[in-house]
């Protein structure tokens, strides 16, 4: 398989208020504290793209690697498939404005395990020729489509929105791709839509239904225990598992049920709400920027999206 040579995140500019937010629901502030875990988080400002973002956080690796716009060979933006402009192509749009143009552009929308889907798609053997590099850009414009004046929605008031770029190399790069492993449980496909209101589309939750959390342990655990058994590990060689940042009380009972260590995981709930596929990327960079890693730790990136679908992605830092 393949793997990644360098990431970069970029944030709007705007922040989400937890008093605004509590003034346009109702929703008590202790209510919407427990839900976003932080007093604010970023937001797109009015009149900012997401794909905007996800190009400079290209540009950024590009030029941090060296990589000629030449050597790209495949360009894929990932998220909800709700861009910045309908009918439209958010990869060709970035690919040309970085002057790659002998790439092949599109998208794929798998919400928040988007991200991780691409790297899944271009990481197989021959997706990618010795020297070749692909692009694999992450965002999603997530706050703009929560209705704040909805207080059955509150569940949702933690989306924030970020962006991110991939570069992927057919070698090992700089965190090897081992494995990735994928499923759906179809039977929540209807739990939350979207619909169109005031010009815009707002996602909606259908009628409280139980046995959700259970369906994240449950699955996770299962694409966990397959992952280590295709590799030959353990759940003790697992060095960090890092998770996206939907449920604080999901993210603690999960590494419990696992058997790991909340050391060995982030927690940016503090300072970040759940920003989209970038969830685990920004973990990754804050362990990689600590000093944390070390070549050859196995770190496993779990992923979870509306549909709804989960997904293990693991990774081997080679330094």
């Amino acid at each position: 398989m393949g793997g990644i040579a360098d990431f970069a995140v970029r944030f709007p500019s705007a922040r989400a208020d937890l008093r605004a937010m509590h003034r346009a629901s109702g929703v008590a502030l202790a209510d919407l504290a427990a839900i976003t875990h932080c007093d604010g988080f970023p937001v797109l400002a009015d009149g900012e793209a997401v794909w905007e973002l996800a190009r400079e956080a290209a540009r950024d690796v590009l030029a941090r690697t060296g990589t000629a716009a030449s050597r790209i060979r495949q360009v894929v933006y990932a998220g909800s498939g709700e861009w910045d402009r309908p009918f439209w192509s958010p990869a060709a749009k970035i690919a040309h404005e970085l002057g790659v143009d002998r790439a092949h552009c599109f998208e794929v929308a798998n919400f928040c395990n988007a991200g991780m889907t691409a790297l899944r798609l271009l990481t197989v053997p021959g997706a990618l020729g010795p020297g070749d590099h692909a692009l694999v850009l992450v965002g999603d414009r997530l706050s703009r489509m929560v209705d704040y004046g909805d207080p059955d929605a509150k569940a949702l008031f933690n989306l924030g929105d970020a962006a991110a770029a991939i570069l992927l190399v057919g070698g090992a790069g700089r965190f090897r791709v081992l494995h990735s492993a994928m499923r759906t449980d179809g039977s929540w496909s209807d739990y939350y839509a979207g619909e169109h209101a005031d010009g815009r589309v707002v996602i909606r939750r259908a009628a409280h239904r139980g046995g959700l959390a259970d369906a994240y342990v449950r699955h996770f655990t299962a694409l966990v225990d397959e992952t280590l058994d295709v590799l030959g590990r353990e759940r003790e060689d697992i060095a960090y598992f890092l998770i996206n940042h939907g449920d604080r009380t999901m993210h603690l009972r999960l590494l419990d049920s696992l058997g790991i260590p909340a050391g060995r995981s982030v927690f940016n709930y503090h300072r970040l709400a759940h920003m989209g596929g970038t969830d685990t990327l920004i973990a990754l960079g804050d362990l990689e920027r600590a000093g944390r890693l070390r070549r050859g730790d196995l770190i496993m990136l779990a992923t979870s999206a509306m549909g709804f679908s989960w997904g293990i992605t693991t990774l081997e830092y080679q330094g």
